[in-house]
């Protein structure tokens, strides 16, 4: 019959396997697609939590072994594998689409059944058999996909040993699946958009399957099952242990090195797509080396065997050993990568390029040569016990989907077993060391009897005794490390300088405050509190130091709730409790929980929600500032709250910013912007939302008045900068008009399209300017009037004008800063601040910042210059006429002899 007429495409045999690998690397890659979206999705109900983000893992992995493990038998004695294969990527393409309708019920039942406060038992057990449900048809399928295109592939040309060719190419397709979703797909299409392009090349695949199918079966019958040669008689049980096994530790040791790792690297989405890319271009690469030299399987069934394949077994143990060798050799590479990593960046320069340059070399050097041995080896034990029984007929030899089952059953016990037990409780070294041990455990006892296996123990035994800790902590000349816990998420660390600072750090990278931030840190939580008239409940979201939930403790009618992601930072900010008050601090009610999770599970309702400047680069952080997340903490506030968002400005690029503002906005359309502090290097500004009034979101000016006389929180608020209401209302920057004019058309930033988690690594990499331009900038765009902040009556006009003042007087001040360079001497530092701190209390006597340093200076100059110093208080006493230090200090001074 012609094909042409019969709509069957003319084909030969000869172009079977190349249609297959390509389908392969389709497959792979939507299954890496998946993994990256639902791996996001899930976090959106679960958490950012240990539990939720192992259990994710495990659970992937635990539905592709069960679909391997369930559906490969089946496959291995069907006559029409192509149809399994066509059946399966439909099932992958059509569960992904349905998840995409089902995703909100699905979550907002996945957080009841979790519950705003679960134990870690219920928390486990919800994340691990909830995803691994929701995600089962899928990943089960996903499971079957690579067994049945092996068989398809052996029923259509007659050869089973093309399987270590599909793998590598399916691996090859996941990489490149994580390098595209993370630079292109889901920053420009979204998770969703993602997800259905992956379901695009799913069905797709199935089509072409069948097509091939069709056409080679139109031109030669299907032949007989071919009998790969037994060449040992080695018991295939045996086998699939060490398949198990192999998969355990394999997944192990990406776990612990990505671990350790984050310790020097940015730890941004980007870092972790290089790190996964690297790990699975190794094990492509080693699957593709088995197949074309390692067993002697080239193109042909009929290649000549090498000599390894006389005796696969020796095969084995040297892949074992070398393996071990491997990550022997993968683990030292770890106690140079921070010198490895910053030595890269010296020599490629700045740039992000660059940055991802240095991350993908550390990835190389603990990764490349372990993964490529790691792919050889799986192909090598698929190879052995998929041609390997008791007895000659084909339902006697272990399928290729038992193999992948048992393989991929070991990966999915790893994250439980290393990340979340064994890495916080032996720590990162010994946990490495104890992989290469169990890879060594797995020789033979032939092979144990001959000097290599001796000498890596030797070696591996010398690495435990005398190398150090696999701990990258900075210190400066003269400081000590107060504390330091390795928990199942970080490293968290508590470091103290030679003058008494201490600083918390997680990873060594990510600074989350210091005993020295007192004012910023207090006024953080001050501001927002102060804003309301009557606060009884107070909400958290993270703790860092402590400092700025306790200074909200210390208001003894008002109950503070702290919700903080890691334990481990928890116990470290016990430390900090002295800082403002130990009593204040014993006050809180602290929560080891995801803040965003805690939000959405809760029930409780708060007057004032403050949420902390979280580095929006940091992987996970970028879903505290979607919109969704912004809807969460809406219903939380109760009646006339006030929910204030913080921003680390020096750590966001404006279009971070704009893409974050316009998401605040979409929730809060009345909000308007503040500074914490009037800091040029460490800016902190403040998105306020006042709801539930009929005011627009602005604030009573009567009942600011009423609070400031009758608060009940520390007396010294004018320690912090707030002694009347134009203090505290000094540091608003916009309206809400402003804001929206700032943030333009930005892309929303929501849970489906989280814009802001591939935008703001760019600041960190390679900053477009310093944080003083970017506050400068963001000055110099931002308007506000005081009609827009406060109501008042028309016999407050004057305050009003008053209170304009003070803003210009402020944006001045902060412009004045731009060039001040710190000086010892006092007369060089007046020489530079002097005039434009006058200018700046022309504008406003009231700006208390411009004249506290300016009296400072004048009594500290009245010992080395008192006629310049009589000048200069003469000049504060003149424009501050109601302040009495000034006066005070030129009595003193004219009483003081000269010098």
């Amino acid at each position: 019959m012609n094909s042409s007429r019969s709509g069957v495409l003319p084909m030969t045999n000869g172009w079977l396997p190349h249609a297959a690998l390509a389908m392969m690397v389709a497959s792979g890659f939507a299954g890496l697609g998946y993994q990256i979206v639902w791996t996001q999705q899930s976090s959106q109900w679960l958490g950012h939590e240990a539990a939720a983000v192992l259990a994710v893992v495990a659970a992937f992995f635990g539905g592709l072994a069960l679909g391997a493990l369930a559906l490969g038998p089946r496959v291995q004695q069907s006559r029409q594998p192509a149809r399994w294969y066509a059946a399966c990527e439909a099932v992958i393409a059509l569960w992904s689409l349905a998840l995409a309708l089902w995703l909100a019920p699905i979550s907002a039942w996945m957080l009841t059944l979790t519950g705003a406060q679960p134990s870690p038992c219920w928390q486990w057990s919800v994340a691990f058999f909830g995803t691994f449900l929701v995600l089962l048809p899928a990943t089960a399928a996903m499971g079957a996909t690579l067994p049945a295109m092996e068989r398809m592939l052996a029923q259509l040309d007659g050869t089973h040993s093309r399987f270590a060719a599909l793998y590598a190419c399916n691996t090859l397709g996941a990489v490149i699946g994580v390098l595209a979703c993370a630079i292109w797909l889901v920053p420009q299409w979204g998770l969703l958009r993602t997800a259905a392009t992956c379901a695009v090349l799913n069905l797709l695949c199935a089509g072409i399957a069948l097509l091939l199918s069709a056409n080679a079966n139109s031109l030669n019958p299907p032949p007989a099952q071919v009998q790969p040669p037994q060449t040992t008689t080695a018991a295939p049980t045996q086998l699939l242990w060490l398949l198990a096994a192999t998969g355990l530790l394999g997944i192990a040791y990406e776990v612990l090195v990505v671990r350790v790792i984050s310790q020097v690297t940015q730890n941004t989405v980007y870092t972790y797509a290089i790190l996964l890319a690297v790990y699975l271009v190794g094990t492509a690469a080693g699957a593709a080396l088995c197949q074309r030299h390692l067993n002697g399987q080239g193109a042909h069934t009929s290649a000549k065997p090498a000599p390894e394949m006389v005796d696969p077994q020796h095969l084995r143990n040297r892949l074992l050993l070398l393996l071990a060798v491997a990550c022997l050799l993968g683990t030292g590479s770890l106690w140079l990568a921070e010198d490895l990593h910053n030595g890269m960046l010296r020599l490629l320069g700045p740039g992000m390029a660059s940055a991802l340059l240095a991350e993908a070399s550390l990835a190389l050097a603990a990764f490349a040569l372990p993964t490529l041995v790691m792919g050889a080896l799986f192909s090598h034990l698929c190879l052995q016990a998929r041609g390997l029984g008791p007895g000659p007929d084909e339902g006697s030899r272990s399928s290729f989907g038992l193999c992948l089952g048992v393989n991929t059953l070991g990966a999915a016990a790893a994250a439980p077993l290393f990340g979340a037990w064994l890495a916080p409780m032996l720590g990162a070294k010994w946990s490495l060391l104890l992989i290469v041990a169990a890879y060594l455990a797995l020789l033979t006892r032939q092979a144990w009897l001959k000097p290599p296996a001796g000498l890596v123990l030797a070696l591996g035994m010398a690495m435990a005794l005398w190398a150090p800790a696999l701990v990258f902590i900075d210190l400066p000349p003269g400081a000590k490390v107060v504390s330091y816990q390795e928990g199942v998420m970080a490293a968290v660390s508590v470091v103290e300088d030679a003058q008494g600072v201490s600083r918390l750090r997680i990873n060594n990278r990510q600074q989350e405050g210091s005993s020295s931030t007192q004012l910023s840190d207090a006024r953080q939580a001050l501001l927002p509190l102060l804003l309301h008239p009557e606060p009884q409940r107070a909400l958290f979201l993270g703790l860092g130091t402590g400092v700025t939930a306790s200074a909200a403790a210390q208001d003894p009618g008002l109950k503070v709730d702290v919700a903080e992601l890691l334990p481990e930072v928890i116990e470290a900010s016990r430390h900090f409790a002295p800082v403002l008050s130990q009593t204040a601090y014993e006050r809180l009610n602290i929560v080891a929980a995801d803040a965003r999770r805690f939000v959405r599970a809760s029930s409780a309702r708060y007057d004032v929600i403050i949420s902390d400047n979280f580095h929006p680069a940091r992987s996970g952080s970028g879903a505290l500032y979607t919109v969704e997340h912004f809807q969460a903490v809406r219903a939380r506030l109760a009646t006339d709250g006030v929910f204030c968002q913080w921003l680390p400005l020096h750590q966001l690029d404006l279009a971070s910013l704009r893409s974050i503002l316009r998401s605040f906005l979409a929730v809060y359309p009345d909000g308007t912007a503040m500074l914490a502090t009037h800091s040029l290097e460490t800016p902190v500004l403040g998105l306020v939302a006042h709801v539930g009034t009929n005011n627009a979101g602005r604030f009573d000016l009567r009942q600011l008045r009423e609070r400031l006389a009758h608060q009940r929180l520390s007396p010294r608020l004018a320690d912090f900068g707030f002694a009347d209401e134009l203090a505290l209302l000094g540091g608003f920057i916009a309206s809400p008009a402003a804001l929206a004019r700032f943030a333009g058309n930005a892309p929303l930033n929501t849970d489906d399209r989280p814009v802001v988690a591939y935008t703001a690594p760019r600041a960190t990499y390679a900053p477009e300017s310093q944080p003083r331009e970017r506050l400068l900038a963001l000055l110099g765009e931002l308007k506000v009037a005081p009609a827009d902040v406060v109501t008042a009556t028309p016999a407050d006009a004057p305050w009003q004008r008053r209170l304009a003042a003070y803003w210009l007087a402020r944006d001045r001040f902060i412009e004045a800063g731009r060039h001040v360079q710190p000086r010892t001497d006092v007369r060089e530092m007046l020489a530079q601040v002097q005039a434009p701190l006058l200018a700046v209390l022309r504008t406003s006597p009231d700006f208390r910042p411009a004249y506290d340093p300016l009296l400072r200076m004048a009594m500290a100059l009245g010992r080395l210059d008192p006629p310049a110093a009589l000048a200069l208080l003469n000049d504060l006493a003149q424009l501050q006429p109601e302040r009495v230090e000034a006066a005070e200090a030129l009595r003193q001074l004219g009483k003081s002899p000269p010098p």
